[in-house]
């Protein structure tokens, strides 16, 4: 609250000033994002655009504008809306439903540790280059929330608050889609998990289970689970190489993927290997949310993997069908898998509404 009256204080001074032709103008504050002690261990540096750098405003402009349904054409959803934060960001149905109750082909992404995304292509099919260009689709998608840029930055300019905030943030009261964009990827690049109960554990603080212990020893083992290869290790915080693979969902293809993307049929089938945190609140699983269940993925891998001409060479007992873990392997494995999830991130007031 005191930061908030101070800057209402600070906004009153600048468009009163009393007497003087100078007025001060008002500097953004700027934030340092506070790296969990593991990524630092681990990770490069968080990629921070420099046209786009992390202020106190520009964060909270974009949480404001995430959850602000006037982002769509009849006012009712928002990015929030297919993106929840007690679900990890993202949503419970397998696909999403836009403001005209037409459902996409995918399931929606969950938006956590983006900032580590160095390769920064973002969405399944990895389309977007940079958060900022991914925030702009889903604002006129006819399938979302189905406006356009025109109208909505009409309505934000004639609202009775959001002149005031993109003059904090950006030091102008002249609304376009591109601020709008860089707010929302602020507040994106904000959303850090790292508090898992494997986290506490790499960290000495708390004990696993013999249960999980075997399943993570499950997941790397490359005669057993083998998982490690697309979704890291201990060794990375992160839980994905944010790489596109084949991994034997479909014998054939009605969703093309990356090579929907590049056009190179050496691509097709291929989509971003997903972060495994939070698997404990983002089913269903795969791009398009065919599994339920965990216990849905690893029988996948186990015993239920499809070949086709581009499947990654990473599964490599394609030829038994998969891994063929035991009974008691399957239990471990989901074991360890739930223990990445992050009860903190999703309870975490700041980034709720």
């Amino acid at each position: 609250m005191k930061k908030w009256l101070h800057i209402c204080f600070l906004l009153i001074f600048i468009s009163c000033s009393s007497g003087s032709d100078q007025q001060e103008e008002y500097i953004p504050i700027p934030v340092s994002l506070e790296v969990p002690i593991l990524f630092q261990q681990k990770l490069i540096a968080p990629l921070i655009p420099a046209d786009n750098p992390l202020t106190e405003e520009g964060i909270a402009l974009g949480k404001k504008l995430f959850f602000d349904t006037i982002l769509s054409k009849d006012n009712t959803q928002s990015c929030a809306t297919c993106h929840n934060p007690e679900n990890s960001f993202t949503d419970t149905d397998q696909f999403s439903d836009g403001i005209d109750g037409i459902r996409g082909t995918r399931n929606s992404m969950p938006l956590f540790n983006l900032v580590w995304n160095f390769d920064e292509r973002f969405t399944w099919d990895g389309k977007e280059f940079s958060l900022e260009k991914q925030a702009f689709e889903p604002v006129s998608n006819p399938i979302e929330m189905h406006s356009n840029w025109i109208d909505v930055e009409k309505k934000l300019q004639n609202h009775p608050e959001y002149p005031s905030l993109f003059q904090l943030a950006f030091k102008t009261v002249a609304i376009d889609s591109a601020l709008v964009v860089k707010a929302i990827a602020q507040f994106e690049r904000t959303l850090i998990s790292a508090n898992s109960k494997f986290d506490k554990y790499l960290l000495g603080q708390v004990e696993l289970t013999d249960n999980e212990l075997n399943g993570f020893n499950v997941f790397m083992d490359e005669t057993k689970g083998d998982c490690f290869h697309c979704h890291g290790s201990n060794n990375n915080p992160l839980w994905t190489d944010n790489k596109f693979h084949n991994n034997g969902l479909d014998a054939t293809f009605t969703d093309l993927g990356l090579g929907g993307v590049t056009g190179d049929t050496n691509d097709n089938g291929k989509f971003r290997s997903p972060s495994l945190r939070n698997l404990a609140f983002t089913a269903p699983y795969m791009h398009d949310g065919r599994f339920l269940t965990i216990d849905e993925v690893i029988n996948h891998y186990s015993e239920g993997l499809q070949n086709s001409e581009t499947i990654d060479p990473l599964m490599k007992k394609i030829d038994q069908g998969g891994v063929n873990l035991t009974s008691q392997d399957k239990a471990d494995l989901k074991a360890f898998l739930l223990s990445l999830s992050d009860y903190d991130f999703i309870n975490n007031p700041k980034f709720q509404q």
